[in-house]
C-alpha cells in the first residue's frame, strides 16, 4: 500500500491557504503567499516516499477548524500532526503551541522556556522553519517591546493573524 499526502487549497475571503496531511495528521500549511508547487515540493523533501494527491474531502476536518479560526470562531485547534523536525525544532514548536490565542512571546522567551536562554537566534531559525503556519503560532512572536519581526508567510499576513486575535504591535 503506497503512502499519500493529501492537499487542498483553502479559499478563504480572510486568507488563502495550502494545507497537507498525512493519515496520521497535519504536514503543512502554506499562507497565500506559498503556491501548491511549494507544498508538493516540501512535501516531496520531507516524505519520498508518499504519492501526493489533491483530496479535499480528506482534509475535510483540518479545513474546518482552520476556516474557524479565520472567522474568529476558534481560539484553539484539536488538530494532530505529523511534522518532520530535529529535537531542537521539536522543543520550539511545542513551547510555541503553549503561547495562548491573543497572547504572544518573544523570542528570548520562547528560548527561556525551552530552557536554552541563549539560543534566541537558533529559536528564530527553527521558527522560521514552522511547516505549520497559523496552527503551530508563531505569528504570536514578537521582537522586543512588542516589535513586528520577520514572518515566512509574509509580513503582511502576520499583522492580519494578530489583528485577527486583537494583539497590539509596534511595527
Amino acid at each position: 500500500m503506497e503512502k499519500k499526502i493529501y492537499a487542498a487549497n483553502i479559499q478563504h475571503p480572510y486568507m488563502n491557504l495550502y494545507i497537507a496531511a498525512s493519515e496520521k495528521g497535519l504536514v503543512y500549511i502554506g499562507t497565500e503567499h506559498s503556491s501548491m508547487e511549494e507544498l508538493v515540493k516540501y512535501c516531496q523533501k520531507q516524505f519520498p516516499h508518499y504519492e501526493i494527491i489533491e483530496n479535499e474531502a480528506f482534509l475535510k476536518t483540518y479545513i474546518t477548524q482552520l476556516k474557524e479560526y479565520l472567522n474568529g470562531e476558534r481560539q484553539e485547534f484539536t488538530l494532530p500532526f505529523d511534522i518532520q523536525g530535529t529535537p531542537f525544532q521539536q522543543k520550539v514548536w511545542k513551547a510555541l503551541c503553549e503561547i495562548p490565542f491573543g497572547k504572544t512571546a518573544t523570542y528570548s522567551e520562547v528560548a527561556n522556556r525551552i530552557n536554552q536562554p541563549k539560543a534566541v537566534r537558533a529559536v528564530g531559525g527553527a521558527i522560521g522553519r514552522n511547516p505549520l503556519s497559523i496552527v503551530i503560532p508563531c505569528h504570536r512572536v514578537l521582537g522586543k517591546n512588542g516589535r513586528l519581526t520577520g514572518y515566512s508567510g509574509g509580513l503582511d499576513v502576520k499583522m492580519r493573524l494578530l489583528d485577527l486575535e486583537g494583539i497590539p504591535y509596534q511595527r
